[in-house]
């Protein structure tokens, strides 16, 4: 039996960080589909369903792709979290200004009283209390 299962498997795609996302998107869905929400047993039964269609699919290529635009997407928002993680974690010693002109993040030391800020990437200067 497992020889024929890994003979059927052979050439396939299988599974990758994109499905596991999508069974987890699936278990939840199913989960709120039990307290009422009929739209998600819909939704979680079609992404069950493309999950599988990924899994047994023979066209490497596409799948790849699909899985490199998830996981750059993924990327992305850990980065933005781990910004905003990093912010939140320093407001208590710094305060962090924006740049008016170029947008820069600063970060200023707290209690200085209020201050003339220099932008290290334009060198314009502006006032904030700090």
């Amino acid at each position: 039996m497992r020889e024929k299962l890994y003979r059927f498997m052979q050439g396939r795609y299988g599974a990758d960080q994109l499905n596991r996302f999508l069974m987890i998107l699936v278990i939840v869905c199913l989960v709120f589909s039990l307290f009422g929400f009929r739209i998600f047993y819909v939704i979680g039964i079609a992404l069950l369903i493309y999950s599988y269609f990924r899994i047994f699919s023979k066209n490497l290529y596409k799948r790849r792709e699909e899985n490199a635009v998830f996981l750059r997407q993924k990327y992305k928002f850990e980065q933005r979290f781990a910004s905003w993680k990093r912010d939140m974690q320093q407001r208590k010693t710094h305060h962090i200004y924006r740049c008016p002109s170029c947008k820069q993040k600063i970060r200023v030391p707290r209690g200085k009283g209020r201050i003339e800020i220099r932008c290290p990437k334009c060198n314009q200067t502006f006032i904030r209390k700090s």
